[in-house]
């Protein structure tokens, strides 16, 4: 009897591969010979599952914000603002080893878009997604009171994406100094400077 494949599975088995080789060796690193060797996998193979390097880097971009898509939609939310803000935000940064692998594959996705247009535009759907996000906990935090009467709410909305923007980055980039507690901090900070 044929052995019966997941392609689907086997694809983010290729995915994972990439983002362990992109943390390890860079960008650079993520040819489709060290993909495929990475993935046990043989280069023909791989090219039955993705038929471009770009929709191989396509597809495992777009699996980080799937990942952190699922992890929110299995968030359970009290129904306190407040702490139901700094729960989604939480999801943004790298907290956590899974978290942080994430947002290393991220942040060299992004820089590689600079000169991918695939990869550009999946970029910048993440980020509107992003900001919908933020815009949501803004809108919120206004609708509910709980926020001051004289913020502008474009420009809080602008800040605070800044923020975790900056905070992620900061936090693979200098995780000793920018760790979780210190991200966790930030975050509920700001929300504290512009409520009541």
């Amino acid at each position: 009897m044929p052995k019966i494949v997941d392609h689907e599975k086997q694809r983010q088995l290729v995915a994972e591969a990439v983002w362990r080789i992109i943390r390890r060796e860079g960008m650079e690193g993520a040819t489709v010979r060290r993909i495929a060797e990475e993935a046990g996998v043989s280069p023909g193979s791989l090219r039955h599952y993705f038929g471009t390097q770009s929709e191989l880097l396509a597809f495992s971009m777009s699996l980080v914000s799937e990942r952190v898509k699922e992890r929110i939609a299995r968030l359970e939310f009290t129904g306190e603002p407040l702490e139901d803000a700094e729960k989604l935000l939480h999801e943004f940064l790298p907290l956590d080893e899974e978290k942080r692998a994430e947002m290393e594959v991220w942040m060299a996705f992004t820089i590689k878009a600079l000169s991918d247009t695939t990869l550009y535009e999946l970029s910048s759907r993440v980020y509107a997604e992003m900001k919908m996000a933020v815009s949501l906990i803004i809108d919120t935090l206004i609708e509910k009171g709980l926020a001051r009467e004289e913020i502008d709410r474009d420009a809080q909305i602008e800040i605070l994406y800044s923020l975790l923007d900056g905070l992620a980055l900061h936090g693979i980039m200098q995780p000793d100094h920018v760790n979780a507690e210190a991200m966790k901090n930030s975050i509920g900070y700001y929300l504290r400077t512009i409520c009541r």
